[in-house]
């Protein structure tokens, strides 16, 4: 895949700061995992939340996204229809490959903007939070150090079942679009394991900060 703007500004930052990758499946909390990294200095850019913010009323996807999908696919505010768009992409590969096409240009745009400010700024490092990191097949020529969240499947789809309307089939239907657990699992340089609560977790993510610190670009590979 040629290189983009935006994976050239991203690899031209390597060797001046730590490029952490951050990733897990659905429910296994990267998110609080990123909560903390950034309590304790990090700078985290949430790939989730740039897609949400080019997706919102005027945002920068709308107009090409209204254009290939039409008015329908656009909730009453003008913001993109998520559950509809949902439902419309994994019953046609075609669209979510319109989809994509549209939105990650934008959101690699803009994640390579928010990481050199965040660098001239003199972050201390940073963590890019992408759900689907594993799958993209570019995130790992990007970045220095890959950070996986783990929890058993099981576990994955009670959390999500409880904070959200989605029912176990629809969980399962985005869980098989990710990649499976043993692929993220063997990408992985740090696994945290999530299978408890924030007494077990936090430990390791303060853990995890100190290497980075330490150890620079490649945690993972000293003690």
């Amino acid at each position: 895949m040629a290189s983009t703007p935006a994976h050239s500004t991203l690899a031209a930052l390597k060797g001046k700061i730590p490029l952490i990758g951050l990733t897990g499946g659905i429910g296994s909390g990267k998110s609080l995992v990123a909560k903390r990294l950034a309590e304790l200095g990090a700078t985290v850019i949430d790939s989730d939340q740039i897609a949400h913010d080019i997706t919102t009323p005027h945002g920068a996807a709308i107009a090409p996204i209204q254009t290939r999908f039409g008015s329908e696919l656009l909730a009453a505010d003008g913001s993109l229809d998520r559950p509809k768009m949902r439902n419309l992409v994994f019953k046609d590969p075609s669209a979510l490959k319109s989809l994509e096409a549209i939105t990650h240009p934008l959101i690699h745009a803009e994640t390579a903007r928010q990481a050199s400010v965040a660098h001239k700024n003199g972050a201390l490092y940073l963590v890019f939070m992408v759900p689907l990191l594993v799958e993209s097949g570019t995130w790992s020529k990007l970045i220095d150090h890959l950070l996986v969240v783990d929890c058993p499947e099981e576990l994955q789809i009670a959390r999500v079942m409880q904070r959200s309307n989605l029912e176990r089939s629809q969980i399962e239907q985005i869980m098989s679009k990710q990649a499976s657990r043993e692929d993220r699992l063997a990408a992985a340089d740090t696994i945290l394991l999530n299978d408890g609560d924030l007494d077990t977790l936090i430990p390791q993510i303060d853990a995890l900060h100190q290497l980075i610190i330490k150890n620079g670009f490649k945690p993972g590979n000293s003690a």
